[in-house]
């Protein structure tokens, strides 16, 4: 059963999504959104984790870390390029893009709201980052004979300032001003929830003359996304099957909530039509997936985790 917050973020989501197909005039306003979104939701993913819990697991868990990023980058995209090779050709590259693609920066607050491994999360998400330039060019030129140049310092660059800036403002403004970060917890579901109704405008705005002309080529990047998602959070769960329950909902995050958004601009660089359409429609099961999830946690933690966010995020369920 869903909570009153889940079903929210999923109205807000979904409207934002129809409004910027519909009215791409408005929705134009937001396309340069999604960039800047993630660095502002990653700053409110810092802002309530501990630092301290980060660097515990590190030194903790290490083969776990190397556990999550090795299946979530190279087992899975290169078992979902083989399956879609074999079954559906034409969309195996746009599969491959997603597969091997980072943990999006919303997976932290998902995670809170799940009651899962938020610190493991957060890892997974930096260290699956830096790594892409890395193993997604080589999975592309390896399985699918492409080539997709990106340039590791240039990347690195990026991501280290899409990384450090978040952190270093979040660890500032606690250590400076402990009462402005409590009021910005305090409202961090309300400014996740504009963030991303923002980035969902930009985003369909773009795709507004598409569904107008080539309906049916959404609709099959639609059923494709939607298929990847239940191949994501299924394989998810059965690489952490023996793990405690809050170890498997981190690995359904960290697979089934991708970097779509990144995954856009890689596919709009190098390739077609087709693979960027089938990453920005990923955001329709991106935000489904919650249902299966969260009724997954209820069934194994029971309903006193089923807590939307933390009391420190100032939202009761």
């Amino acid at each position: 059963m869903l909570g009153l917050q889940d079903i929210l973020m999923l109205v807000v989501v979904f409207s934002s999504m129809a409004a910027g197909a519909l009215f791409p005039g408005f929705g134009s306003w937001f396309r340069s959104v999604p960039l800047p979104g993630m660095l502002g939701l990653l700053f409110l993913s810092f802002l309530s984790i501990p630092v301290s819990s980060i660097w515990q697991l590190i030194r903790k868990s290490p083969g776990s870390i190397v556990y999550l990023v090795f299946t979530k980058l190279i087992v899975l995209p290169a078992a979902v390029f083989f399956l879609f090779e074999r079954l559906f050709p034409s969309h195996a590259l746009a599969a491959l893009l997603l597969s091997g693609i980072a943990p999006a920066v919303m997976s932290p607050l998902i995670a809170e709201m799940l009651s899962a491994n938020t610190a493991f999360v957060v890892v997974g998400v930096v260290v699956s980052c830096f790594l892409i330039p890395v193993t997604l060019p080589a999975l592309v030129k390896l399985l699918a004979g492409r080539t997709m140049f990106i340039s590791f310092a240039a990347m690195f660059r990026t991501l280290s300032l899409v990384v450090f800036i978040p952190f270093v403002l979040a660890e500032l403004l606690k250590r400076f001003s402990p009462a402005g970060a409590r009021r910005l917890l305090a409202i961090r579901y309300l400014a996740t929830l504009l963030i991303i109704s923002m980035q969902m405008l930009g985003i369909f705005s773009g795709y507004a003359e598409t569904f107008r002309r080539q309906a049916s080529m959404i609709w099959i990047a639609v059923a494709v996304s939607i298929v990847l998602a239940a191949l994501y959070i299924v394989a998810g769960f059965l690489f952490s099957c023996r793990m405690p329950v809050r170890e498997q909902l981190t690995f359904m995050i960290s697979f089934g909530l991708i970097n779509n958004v990144l995954a856009m601009v890689f596919a709009a660089q190098f390739f077609g039509v087709v693979e960027p359409l089938v990453a920005a429609m990923y955001m329709i099961p991106f935000w489904l997936l919650l249902v299966p999830m969260r009724m997954y946690q209820k069934l194994r933690l029971g309903p006193a985790e089923g807590a939307i966010l933390t009391k420190t995020a100032g939202i009761k369920p």
